[in-house]
């Protein structure tokens, strides 16, 4: 027993403590500023496009403060609050309409809206709108077409002529065999069973001529741009070549195709004619005056030649 001692012993095989050391402070002008703790993943902000640099934006209620992860609301309700029912129609809430359309943010629209269409693009040969004004009668047909073209061309522009078209074009052809020297000598020497066939198959030559020189104007016209119907087109350059060269012919008919002041009048009526034909194609195709004289070149040249110069 005595070699044994009571009493508070030490442990030798525990290892000194060490006094707590200071920490070791950096150099100055190396010392790195403390370092913002990170944000769990799902709850990172980010600044909206547009927002200057190392700017904090405060997180909506409910997701931070119950641990949640917070979810993009386009409309802006704080999670756990009922959303607000997406627009139904082609605009976006005043909170968005400043937002719309730029880069990271969209604009809803109806299935069957065109969010890019300007309104109502006229379109060449699209469906033709509603007529200017109701069907002329004959009469003031042809009154309008020589006092006031423009306004008649366009309410005509919607409806055939055939009718007023045929039939002056057929008696002015008729009539025009008087308007040549040697055809009135001829029609006169001959006998009266000579001279109708000669008469009529000259109205219908000219009606055929005026068929195929409207058709040509027609063409032209459409391959330029315009969208008018051939019909009424047609139609118009006929009664157009025909009442505009009545004052030659009327004079032509008892002075000869050769006389001076024929020859005045061919020129002048010639010249009305381009200015009507370059009327009628801009009113009934909608061109600008340029196309529509260059859609009636071919028809005016041939006029000249054929009519106005006599060499029928």
């Amino acid at each position: 027993m005595a070699g044994f001692r009571i009493g508070r012993g030490r442990d030798n095989n525990r290892p000194p403590q060490q006094p707590p050391q200071a920490p070791r402070q950096q150099p100055y002008g190396q010392q790195q500023a403390p370092q913002a703790p990170q944000a769990p993943y799902g709850r990172q902000q980010y600044p909206p496009a547009g927002a200057p640099p190392q700017q904090h934006w405060p997180q909506q209620g409910g997701a931070a403060d119950q641990g949640e992860p917070e979810y993009f609301d386009p409309y802006g309700q704080p999670h756990g609050q009922p959303h607000a029912q997406p627009p139904q129609s082609g605009y976006a809430p005043p909170h968005e309409a400043s937002y719309a359309n730029n880069p990271g943010h969209t604009q809803a629209f109806n299935f069957n809206e065109d969010p890019y269409s300007q309104g109502g693009t006229y379109q060449a040969g699209a469906a033709a709108a509603a007529p200017v004004g109701p069907r002329l009668p004959w009469k003031e047909l042809l009154r309008g077409i020589v006092m006031r073209p423009g306004p008649t061309f366009l309410q005509m522009r919607d409806y055939a002529v055939w009718g007023p078209a045929l039939i002056v074009t057929f008696l002015y052809g008729m009539f025009a065999v008087f308007g040549f020297d040697k055809a009135r000598e001829d029609a006169i020497k001959a006998t009266l069973t000579q001279a109708i066939p000669i008469v009529l198959s000259t109205g219908v030559a000219f009606v055929i001529c005026g068929l195929l020189l409207g058709a040509v104007t027609h063409t032209l016209a459409r391959q330029l741009g315009g969208d008018g119907a051939w019909q009424p087109t047609v139609g118009l350059s006929m009664l157009v070549m025909s009442l505009t060269d009545a004052p030659r012919l009327l004079f032509a008919i008892f002075l000869g195709g050769d006389n001076m002041l024929v020859q005045i009048l061919g020129w002048a009526t010639w010249l009305a004619a381009g200015a009507l034909f370059t009327s009628m194609v801009s009113k009934s195709h909608d061109l600008p005056w340029q196309k529509a004289l260059g859609a009636s070149a071919i028809q005016l040249i041939a006029l000249l030649s054929i009519i106005k110069l006599g060499t029928l």
